[in-house]
C-alpha cells in the first residue's frame, strides 16, 4: 500500500480531560476526505524516538479551497503519546492517511444505535457528524460508557448531534451506574433488528460483552477495534485478529488494513 504521507501544522492541541487530548492539524487541501471509522498514523517530524507511528482515530474533519484540518481525539497511554502530548502550535508533524476501512453506510437503517466507551467515542462522533447529515430522518440512539466522570470526554459535542443520549459511569459518578452495554440490553426491545444498525467502538472486553448479548439475536452490528499497530499499513502483521472467514473456518485479519471496521459476528473472542 502506497503511504500517503502529509506534513502537518498544529493549530491546537489542547488537554481537555486528564490524559485525554484534542489535537487539531492543518494540512494540504490534497488529503483524501476520509470515512467515519478511517484513522492517521502520526509522529513528529524529524524525530526518530519513538520511531514508530502511532494510529489515531480521526475525530472530525473539515476542508477549505486552501487546506484541511484533521481532529484528532487521543488519551496519553505510553511514551509516544506522551511526547503528542507536549506538541505546541505550529509544531510539525508527518500524517500517512486515511488509512483503513471505515463504516459501510450503504445499508443504514431507520433506526441508529451507537455504543461508545471511553474513547472510542472519537471514530463514533465523526459516524454520527456523517449520519446526521445523510439520513437525517433516522431515529438516532446514543449510549456512552465511561470510567467515571473524571473521563468522560466528547459528551458536549454528541449533544449537539444527538439528542437521545444515554450516558453510564462504571462508578456511577455520572449518569445511570453500570456498564453501557448492560443499558443497551435493557433497552434492546425497543429496536426491531431487521430496522436497526449497530455501530459500536470500545475496549475489547465491552465488544465482546456486546458480542454476547447480541449473539442469539437477529441484530448486525459493525465495531471499531482499538488495537495496537505498527506499521498501520498490513506489513508487520502485528495487530492481527481471529475471525471467521466466509466459510466459518477460522482466518486472520489485520485490523490497520483489513479494518479497524469489521462485522461484531465475524469476530473470534475466544
Amino acid at each position: 500500500m502506497a503511504a500517503n504521507i502529509y506534513i502537518g501544522e498544529i493549530l491546537e492541541n489542547e488537554e481537555i480531560q486528564e490524559d485525554c487530548f484534542l489535537m487539531k492539524v492543518k494540512t494540504a487541501p490534497s488529503f483524501q476526505n476520509p470515512l467515519p471509522g478511517q484513522f492517521v498514523m502520526i509522529r513528529i517530524a524529524g524525530l526518530n524516538d519513538p520511531f514508530l507511528s502511532r494510529p489515531i482515530s480521526i475525530y472530525s474533519f473539515s476542508r477549505n479551497d486552501n487546506y484541511c484540518v484533521i481532529e484528532l481525539l487521543y488519551r496519553v497511554v505510553g511514551k509516544g503519546t506522551q511526547i503528542m502530548a507536549g506538541l505546541i502550535e505550529d509544531s510539525q508533524v508527518e500524517i500517512n492517511g486515511p488509512l483503513g476501512n471505515g463504516f459501510d453506510l450503504h445499508s443504514v437503517k431507520e433506526n441508529i444505535v451507537i455504543i461508545a466507551g471511553g474513547i472510542g467515542i472519537a471514530p463514533l462522533s465523526m459516524l454520527t457528524e456523517n449520519l446526521r447529515r445523510t439520513h437525517p430522518s433516522s431515529t438516532m440512539v446514543v449510549y456512552k460508557g465511561f470510567q467515571s466522570a473524571s473521563a468522560v470526554v466528547g459528551l458536549d459535542k454528541m449533544r449537539k448531534l444527538c439528542r437521545n443520549i444515554s450516558v453510564c459511569t462504571d462508578d456511577g459518578t455520572l449518569g445511570e451506574k453500570g456498564f453501557v452495554t448492560q443499558i443497551f440490553q435493557r433497552n434492546m426491545k425497543q429496536f426491531p433488528p431487521e430496522r436497526t444498525s449497530i455501530y459500536a467502538c470500545g475496549p475489547g472486553a465491552m465488544l465482546k460483552s456486546l458480542a454476547k448479548i447480541l449473539n442469539k439475536s437477529k441484530f448486525s452490528a459493525q465495531v471499531s477495534l482499538e488495537e495496537r499497530m505498527a506499521c498501520g499499513v498490513g506489513a508487520c502483521m502485528g495487530c492481527a485478529v481471529a475471525i471467521k472467514d466466509k466459510n466459518g473456518a477460522l482466518a486472520y485479519r489485520r485490523v490497520c488494513a483489513d479494518g479497524p471496521v469489521f462485522n461484531l459476528r465475524d469476530i473470534i473472542w475466544e
